[in-house]
């Protein structure tokens, strides 16, 4: 069998290093090496993803060999259905992150007050090195090893941030690094304790053997007590990663400092890692202290729907407003992840890849208008539609996905989530609708001072996108027109993982009551 995961992740890896390799000054050719790699690896994964049966083992494309054998760590990669939707996210978002910060890190380019600290072929490189890691996080079947990818993602986002980002960037990459490091921590502690524990005789619940094999460690059995302390290991480096309030105030200041192409792959696929933790490890592996804590998920999540959202409101930085609405879509997902249905759970995971697409779309757009502008103010614009109208149709459909209108993506995953939690928990799902309403406020009151009005004079001779932009950008709107009207290739990946999940916690779909059967029908009582 043909080695497609471990091959997707060696290549980004290969040609970063082959970018820093490239002789000094050869900046135009690192951008094309770069941009080549990454749509290779697009097509190579797209080639994978048309092999994967969706009835067939839950796992495919695996591959497991030691790594290091007296510990019981194995390099181990397959891909779930949910697994390959968010390797298909990252894979999609990378070459046009790359084609959307052609200019990015030229020391020419952007603010002069604030150059970058490091060349451009080192930015390429490290965006390469990213793709990578991100690619391994998802694919990891091993939990030692996707501790490994987890941590080692923090380093090429670090220095991104650091060297090529904003006024403050040195306490936004700080910062960044700091809460990560203090979540990967928990986590490291957490995979320490599984070793014993796998260790133990088959007859007091361990397995015989050292492991941190996924497929081995789902038949452990673990004290309640020890588990809930596990579960919280995990679940707080996976809520500072998504990031649920409240471990979220890393998020505005890392997104509003990076570079826009940066800022996608920060909020549009690395914080998905935290999301897709809890639902592949929290649930998984600890089934019963993820019922346990539930009730104190749900609540923060529905805290962060509504707290995300207020905050988005009243920002005067465009990609500060983005990330506080991302605050706000991670509760709905996480709100899907712990009503722990078959519908909210295929919910929360198409809305990984819907709002990676919607926010990266904004992202990109808003990193157009600021390359132009120099300024990230949202009152620094003004009847932008009128000199650049394609550019404000593209931001509006992005922001109209942000705000989950009927027919783009994001409305058939915030639809099922809150379908799929009012079935369980009908109080939160009522409350969350409220993050519905405020995002129509935040969406269109962004653009209503960006795109109309009377054009600011220092937009009057802003150009429209170029050939090179419209590239980077069209392809994800149509993934999200796409999307909107026909999830189902998605979901029918998605749904069997899913389905074996909730085996796991031992969770089954609530039942239809007489009322609601009523409802339906249309029938009286």
């Amino acid at each position: 069998m043909f080695p497609w995961l471990s091959v997707l992740i060696a290549l980004p890896a290969v040609g970063a290093f082959g970018v820093t390799l490239l002789p000094k000054g050869a900046d135009e050719l690192a951008k094309r090496f770069a941009l080549a790699v990454s749509t290779l690896v697009a097509v190579l994964t797209v080639v994978m993803a048309f092999q994967f049966k969706t009835g067939g083992a839950r796992f495919q494309f695996t591959e497991s060999y030691w790594w290091i054998k007296a510990f019981g760590v194995h390099w181990a990669v397959g891909a779930d259905g949910v697994a390959l939707v968010l390797i298909l996210l990252s894979v999609i978002l990378v070459p046009l992150v790359v084609l959307a910060s052609w200019n990015d890190a030229e020391r020419s380019g952007g603010a002069s007050e604030n150059p970058p600290k490091r060349s451009v072929k080192i930015y390429f490189a490290l965006i390469l090195a990213l793709e990578a890691m991100m690619i391994g996080v998802f694919a990891s079947t091993d939990v030692f090893m996707f501790y490994v990818f987890f941590e080692a993602m923090l380093i090429p986002v670090y220095f991104i941030i650091g060297s090529y980002g904003g006024p403050q960037r040195s306490y936004a990459a700080v910062k960044f690094l700091l809460y990560s490091l203090a979540g990967g921590l928990l986590m490291l502690v957490a995979v320490i304790w599984l070793y014993p524990l796998s260790a133990r005789p088959v007859a007091a619940g361990g397995l015989g053997h050292p492991s941190f094999l996924f497929s081995e460690l789902t038949h452990l059995q673990i004290e309640p007590t020890t588990a809930k302390w596990l579960f919280m290991g995990f679940f707080i480096a996976f809520a500072i990663k998504a990031p649920l309030v409240p471990f979220h105030t890393w998020l505005p200041d890392a997104a509003g400092q990076a570079p826009a192409g940066a800022a996608v792959l920060i909020v549009g696929v690395l914080d998905k890692v935290g999301t897709y933790g809890m639902l592949r490890f929290c649930l998984e592996l600890f089934p019963g202290a993820a019922r346990w804590a539930t009730p104190l998920v749900l609540t923060l999540s529905v805290i962060g729907i509504v707290y995300g959202a207020i905050l988005a409101i009243g920002q005067v930085d465009l990609k500060r407003l983005i990330a506080y609405t991302s605050i706000s879509h991670f509760g709905f997902i996480t709100l899907g992840i712990f009503a722990m249905t078959s519908q909210a759970q295929a919910g929360a995971t198409l809305y990984m890849v819907n709002h990676g697409f919607s926010t990266g779309a904004l992202f990109i757009v808003a990193g157009f208008m600021i390359s132009r502008r120099g300024s990230a103010r949202i009152d620094a614009y003004g009847g932008v539609q009128k000199v650049a109208p394609l550019l404000a149709g593209t931001f509006l459909i992005a922001g109209l996905s942000g705000l989950s209108l009927p027919g783009l993506s994001s409305f058939v995953s915030e639809f099922l989530v809150l379908v799929g939690t009012f079935s369980r928990y009908r109080v939160p799902a009522v409350i969350a609708t409220v993050g519905m309403i405020l995002a129509a406020i935040y969406i269109l009151w962004m653009y209503q001072r960006t795109m109309n009005g009377p054009t600011a004079p220092a937009v009057s001779a802003m150009k429209d996108l170029s050939r090179r932009e419209v590239v980077a950008v069209v392809p994800i709107i149509a993934i999200i027109v796409a999307l909107g009207f026909f999830p189902k290739p998605i979901l029918d990946v998605i749904n069997p993982s899913v389905k074996q999940t909730l085996s796991r916690v031992h969770q089954v779909d609530p039942k239809p009551t007489v009322a609601d059967q009523l409802i339906k029908t249309g029938a009286r009582p």
